[in-house]
């Protein structure tokens, strides 16, 4: 009899202890998509954004973005420079961007002219800044929530983020990202949970094989106005 209760003791013990970590394990996961949620927060309630986003690089023979830096708001509109390979050549062009309507100025073109963004492969850069849909959502749309090691930017502590999305979301941001794929993101927060950058990685291309791209956000209170020349 005193054999069987302390098995029973043992094995009740055990249940507990491992109810305890899995309750643990989500409490933590918890956490991480709060701080996420709350970097978004800032992001969206933001007068104005200024946002980079960029690849080192991209695979031979694939046009795409290369980058686009610049600063909007949540109307959405934007206006900044972006680049974009095609035919094998870099091209550089200021772009404005609202009201649905994108406009682009390039060195061969004193004047800003009409562009379809999906011709180039690339996002409407103002729809990136679209409160709703546009690429904050990742920020609490990312699954499999892990926290990294931390890292030292100047004079702050960076926390990273791990997690993964379907390309159906990435999709929004790069339109000829694969939608039936998974793509990891790594994000990196302040201590008061700012997004400092956020790394997406996965097949944005068609037979371009992975490709990386980093985006950066800051944001001000002071408001900007942009109109489409």
């Amino acid at each position: 009899m005193r054999t069987r209760l302390l098995a029973a003791l043992a094995a009740a013990l055990l249940l507990a202890g491992c109810q305890g970590d899995s309750g643990g394990k989500k409490a933590d996961t918890s956490e991480l998509a709060k701080r996420l949620s709350a970097a978004r927060t800032t992001i969206d309630d933001a007068e104005t954004v200024n946002i980079s986003l960029s690849t080192p690089s991209l695979p031979d023979g694939v046009t795409g973005l290369l980058s686009a830096t610049g600063q909007g708001n949540h109307t959405p509109a934007f206006k900044g420079k972006v680049k974009v390979v095609t035919g094998g050549s870099t091209l550089t062009a200021d772009v404005v961007s609202a009201d649905g309507t994108l406009k682009a100025k390039t060195s061969f073109s004193p004047l800003y002219l009409k562009i379809d963004p999906a011709s180039l492969k690339a996002p409407d850069p103002a729809a990136l800044l679209d409160a709703e849909n546009g690429i904050t959502q990742i920020l609490e749309r990312t699954k499999s929530l892990k926290a990294g090691k931390k890292s030292r930017d100047g004079s702050d502590v960076l926390t990273s983020i791990t997690g993964t999305l379907p390309g159906s979301v990435v999709r929004t941001i790069i339109p000829s990202a694969d939608d039936a794929s998974i793509f990891t993101v790594k994000y990196r927060l302040t201590d008061k949970d700012e997004l400092r950058d956020a790394t997406l990685y996965g097949p944005f291309y068609p037979s371009g094989g992975d490709v990386a791209y980093t985006v950066k956000l800051s944001t001000s209170d002071k408001p900007v106005t942009i109109k489409v020349p």
